[in-house]
């Protein structure tokens, strides 16, 4: 990995720790999986976020809003599979 892309990974790790602040007063978490080449981020909810009906919700308005807002690097953020 270049130091570009360490330092971008950095900042969305960096984003992701902040929102794990909130999630995990609900048991749960979500963490960096990967970022592709055309600027898809991979991310994955853990404990009770990987359940909950809410998770699209908590992906596109909590996590890809701060995350886009943030990182011009990153075009849209999907879950990893599984």
């Amino acid at each position: 990995m270049t130091d570009a892309c360490e330092e971008v990974v950095g900042r969305i790790r960096d984003i992701l720790a902040e929102a794990n602040r909130f999630l995990v007063k609900d048991n749960g978490s979500v963490e960096y999986v990967n970022l592709e080449h055309d600027g898809i981020l991979r991310v994955r909810f853990l404990g009770s976020c990987a359940v909950c009906p809410l998770r699209p919700m908590t992906l596109r308005a909590g996590v890809e809003r701060a995350v886009l807002l943030k990182v011009t690097e990153v075009r849209r953020v999907e879950l990893a599979a599984n």
